[in-house]
């Protein structure tokens, strides 16, 4: 690394961003940005395909579109402007390694739960109200003290639970990993490849990124993530031009998962025709008081939550946690994704989270903000380029979160596995991550399972106060369903 990369310990820019003391440099943390969003790039383009094909209760499309009403676009440039705003604050203000965008499964839920009940501004509404909630328990320290009263080692649990849920879901995206189409009629709900094989010319991009990104890193090539992502990329666009590919569908299990790695221009005037598509309150009169708030109250908890756990597990994999598994500028950090939150509701693009890809880029060497800064100026810049980051496929990205996937469950090791009443929520932590695609059902099986085995083996009084209510919230999120039978 040449001098003109590493900042001297007094520099404005070191002293700020704490580059020296956190071991890392410029040049690493720039990478490490690049790499980040080159992983996250994806959400620019899925987002739009959760949200911009679902007509709300009136019929109406987000954003408002011609034709069959959708608007892609409109909610790509919202999407990409949300995300660079609130990482860039993120490195900023948390001086924290990561980054923000449209929470998956959140808006899949805002979709399909909310929206087709109300109007597509009734479920911003409703998102926007999650987020100074969460906000407002993040101001009054409730959140942090939750944070705090969770046993270090369930910390631990967390964190390698989601380095396996990455994993399936680098393989997935991948292809590599695919569900069974009718799984209902048999036992396995997943198999290999697309019918228990492996074929298709992207999944050979995947491995061959990935057989790359192992031989580089065993090596210790610096920028081993980012130079496998970027020959991927190049290999996937050439194999696109020569065979023309497409995308994958039930009618072409060999073409490419997310997008199609061709681009199609280079620069596109961005529209935001959804900023400012929300009504706060709408909700409570189209669906009724009790029903908006159980669904505020889903929000709350998967968002809650999953943040919890994906800083933790971000900040024990860049060795910024302390000794109890405590990230640095905890409660700005949790400031900063509550502000997220409001800000996807507000900007109709749902809610935004902090995103576990961000461990990529502390894979590369991030273990700053000044990381966050570059990925949430890309993500600006993403929304005149749009066509350029849709010829980024998964195929060429997600190699990196299988890897990092097995760097964060070598904390496994710090788990007491011959002491029960630890062990075995931290197991349920770690295997219900990936078995459900879900990092908050993980969380809260560990949650009650541990509070369940103190209370039966009669000691009540080493359960924090704190975790035993939270216990008991996660009671109410696991029968949610039922509870909104009953009391709608």
């Amino acid at each position: 690394m040449s001098s003109t990369a590493t900042p001297s310990a007094t520099s404005t820019l070191d002293r700020y961003f704490e580059i020296t003391a956190r071991g890392s440099t410029v040049g690493r943390e720039v990478r490490g940005g690049v790499v980040t969003f080159l992983t996250m790039a994806y959400i620019i383009v899925l987002n739009p395909l959760i949200l911009g094909f679902v007509p709300d209760s009136t019929g109406a499309y987000l954003g408002g579109g011609p034709g069959d009403g959708s608007n892609l676009p409109a909610i790509a440039a919202g999407t990409a402007l949300v995300a660079g705003v609130l990482t860039i604050l993120m490195g900023t203000v948390a001086k924290f390694p990561l980054a923000l965008a449209t929470g998956l499964g959140l808006n899949a839920f805002v979709a399909v739960a909310i929206a087709t009940q109300a109007t597509w501004a009734d479920a911003m509404g409703l998102v926007v109200l999650e987020g100074l909630v969460i906000l407002v328990l993040v101001l009054t320290g409730f959140r942090t003290a939750v944070f705090h009263a969770v046993p270090t080692q369930l910390k631990v649990a967390i964190s390698v639970g989601i380095g396996l849920f990455i994993a399936l879901i680098g393989f997935v995206d991948a292809g590599f990993v695919t569900r069974i189409p009718d799984a209902a009629q048999t036992t396995v709900p997943v198999q290999l490849g697309a019918g228990g094989t492996l074929a298709g010319w992207p999944v050979l991009v995947f491995a061959l990124g990935l057989v790359l990104l192992v031989a580089l890193w065993v090596r210790k090539v610096r920028g081993a993530i980012l130079i496998a992502i970027l020959v991927a990329t190049v290999a996937a666009a050439v194999l696109e031009g020569v065979l023309d590919l497409g995308g994958r569908s039930a009618d072409n299990p060999g073409g490419w998962s997310l997008s199609v790695p061709t681009v199609d221009g280079f620069v596109d005037v961005p529209d935001l025709a959804t900023l400012g598509e929300f009504s706060l309150f709408g909700a409570f009169e189209t669906i009724g008081i009790i029903a908006a708030l159980l669904l505020v109250f889903s929000l709350l908890l998967a968002d809650f939550f999953d943040t919890m756990g994906t800083m933790t597990a971000i900040g024990a994999e860049a060795g910024l946690n302390d000794e109890e598994g405590v990230p640095p500028h905890t409660q700005r950090i949790l400031v900063v994704d509550s502000v997220a939150a409001i800000a996807g509701g507000a900007a109709g693009v749902s809610s935004n989270t902090s995103y576990i890809e961000s461990a990529s880029g502390v894979g590369e060497g991030a273990r700053t903000g000044l990381a966050s800064v570059v990925t949430g100026l890309l993500f600006l810049a993403a929304m005149f380029f749009t066509p350029v980051v849709r010829a980024i496929p998964s195929e060429a990205a997600v190699p990196a979160l299988v890897l990092v996937g097995f760097l964060m469950m070598q904390q496994v090791t710090e788990i007491d596995w011959s002491d029960v009443e630890v062990a075995l929520p931290a197991f349920l932590t770690i295997v219900l991550m990936p078995f459900t695609y879900s990092i908050t059902v993980g969380i809260g099986a560990g949650f009650v399972s541990y509070v369940l085995i103190k209370v039966v083996l009669g000691k009540v009084r080493t359960i924090h106060p704190l975790l035993a209510v939270v216990a008991g919230l996660f009671v109410v999120y696991f029968a949610i369903d039922p509870i909104t039978s009953w009391l709608t």
